[in-house]
């Protein structure tokens, strides 16, 4: 039998290239199985809640772009309140909790300092991303239509007291400082003159209907599911109190974190890259179609698709079309999390007494937001430099009564406030 002749030394240098070129070809895009940005685990269990703004964390799972980026295991699991979010962060991904969440921004640093936690145990926390700007709205019970309450809440006064149920979904949360604004800036004392009560946001407009509240604010769908069901009108959409304002962010465990840097990479990036999908006017249809399906909303597309493309009906006449206030979940760096907005939101936490005076803002932004890590997603992402804020801050911010908010200066901001609570809670 005749023997193979050897292969000369570059004989076999071309055929070992052509080896592992075709292996490269057959590796599905975006596998990262020989790069050293490969995950360190496949699988991350992540919480949300039933409203529009989580929906780059569904897409990402239905697009498989957590699949993408090297972590096909990503389970994305429904959270029956913000409370329940933090309880199962407590517990964490390895105790039968979740080890990350779309998650009201004011959340992950109340768990970092105990604000929020049995026995005041912090949390370590980390904010990985913004969510999305815009996208909430504060709702008016139908019987108080005759107030006249939209923007200027001042009408209201007439029609509440002390007993009267202003709603919110978390207290220190996003939506809890939406309507306590909302309400002081008409001179209405949201700790005196009302009562401000936590209610989950799925459960808002069933609230409503049996006559338990007077207002509330909530993100969509269930504003514009309350209109529809013409239950209330919405007074205004939040994006009216401050035009882009930030609103929920991706964030997980800092041990997750530390453990899994290229894992948290990952992630992000999946996440990003959904952002970019969602906020795309010819996805609308269909990310509304897919968030409103039974596994994950189950509320019909038309209570989310019309205020996702920006077309508002208020329920008391006015209507809005193609409106710039609708929820961005990219567009103009809606995704990146500008260290400036965390600190107003700490900034009202101290005004409304749920953080203590003398809270060290800037080490406490320092710990929890990861913009870094947003930064080499977004390149792990593809994003174009152009699309990249060149700093942490977006600058001096302006509200709709007129008040100015200097990220160099929130102390100012505070003093210029008629109506707080700056007394630890």
């Amino acid at each position: 039998m005749n023997k193979p002749f050897p292969l000369g030394r570059r004989q076999a240098i071309a055929a070992t290239a052509a080896l592992l070129a075709a292996a490269r070809a057959a590796t599905p895009r975006g596998a990262f199985a020989q790069s050293p940005a490969m995950p360190e685990v496949r699988k991350a269990t992540l919480g949300y809640i039933a409203l529009t703004d989580a929906s780059p964390l569904i897409v990402a799972k239905e697009k498989g772009l957590f699949a993408k980026h090297g972590m096909p295991e990503v389970e994305v699991s429904k959270q029956a309140s913000w409370g329940a979010t933090r309880d199962n962060l407590v517990l964490g991904g390895g105790s039968g909790g979740i080890d990350g969440a779309h998650i009201l921004t004011p959340m992950p640093y109340l768990m970092h300092t105990g604000r929020i936690t049995q026995n005041g145990q912090p949390v370590p926390m980390a904010i990985l991303a913004r969510l999305n700007t815009n996208g909430q709205a504060i709702s008016v019970a139908a019987k108080h239509a005759a107030t006249g309450a939209r923007l200027d809440a001042s009408g209201l006064r007439r029609a509440v007291s002390a007993d009267s149920k202003v709603a919110m979904t978390f207290r220190g949360g996003t939506h809890d400082l939406w309507i306590r604004y909302w309400l002081a800036a008409a001179g209405i004392d949201p700790d005196k003159e009302v009562q401000t009560i936590v209610v989950p946001p799925p459960q808002m407009v069933a609230n409503m209907k049996v006559g338990t509240m007077d207002a509330f604010c909530v993100g969509e769908p269930w504003n514009d599911q309350l209109v529809n069901q013409k239950l209330g009108y919405t007074a205004c959409v939040t994006g009216e109190l401050w035009r882009d304002h930030p609103e929920k962010s991706f964030a997980l465990r800092a041990d997750f974190v530390e453990r899994n840097p290229r894992a948290t990479e990952a992630l992000t990036a999946a996440v990003i890259e959904a952002q970019r999908w969602c906020d795309e006017p010819a996805n609308k249809q269909e990310m509304c179609a897919i968030v409103g399906r039974r596994a994950w909303f189950n509320v019909p597309v038309a209570d989310i698709l019309a205020r996702s493309q920006g077309n508002i009906d208020y329920g008391d006449g006015r209507k809005a079309q193609d409106s710039p206030l609708l929820m961005k979940f990219w567009r103009d760096h809606a995704s990146y999390p500008f260290r400036s907005h965390d600190l107003w939101f700490l900034t009202e936490d101290i005004r409304w007494g749920v953080l203590p005076e003398g809270t060290d803002t800037a080490k406490l932004i320092g710990e929890v937001n990861r913009e870094g890590v947003w930064r080499a997603a977004a390149a792990r992402a593809g994003v174009p430099n152009a699309e990249v804020p060149s700093g942490t801050s977006r600058g001096r911010e302006t509200f709709f009564d007129g008040k100015n908010f200097d990220p160099e200066n929130p102390s100012a901001y505070l003093a210029s406030l008629s109506i707080k609570k700056t007394a630890a809670a």
